[in-house]
């Protein structure tokens, strides 16, 4: 079931990744995560894999394409838009064109900025977190 299945961080920051990491597993999160530093790995692992993700958190300044470039083909892909899998833009960055264009172009499901402090992350974190178990989607039923 989706629930336990991995974290995906998508992420080229060494600094944000290891926060993020340090606070699901203060959450006691048991869900594995799994980073990648560029959108061109993270859509290779997300063709193959059998696994079902349980959400994707995806920066929206990365080296190789932007994290909304990553969710256009996302969305474009017939079989992994089918997965359905629970797409949060988590950047510190936060321009109202771009998150009218994520809201309005594709199908996002959140869109939020980095908190810099722990306290902060962690409420932020968990209440995604616990928005996404609870919730009725494809891959929760």
């Amino acid at each position: 079931m989706a629930l336990n299945g991995p974290i995906l961080l998508v992420e080229d920051d060494q600094d944000d990744k290891d926060f993020m990491e340090e606070t699901f597993k203060n959450l006691n999160l048991k869900n594995e995560i799994i980073w990648f530093t560029t959108t061109n790995k993270a859509l290779k692992y997300l063709q193959q894999t059998g696994e079902q993700p349980f959400i994707i958190f995806c920066d929206i300044n990365l080296p190789d394409q932007s994290g909304i470039e990553f969710k256009e083909i996302i969305d474009k892909d017939e079989s992994l838009r089918r997965k359905s899998i629970p797409f949060i833009f988590f950047s510190t960055s936060v321009e109202q064109d771009t998150v009218n264009r994520a809201y309005t172009h594709m199908t996002v499901q959140g869109y939020f900025q980095k908190p810099s402090s722990f306290y902060d992350l962690k409420e932020t974190l968990k209440t995604i977190v616990e928005y996404w178990k609870l919730c009725r989607h494809p891959n929760a039923i």
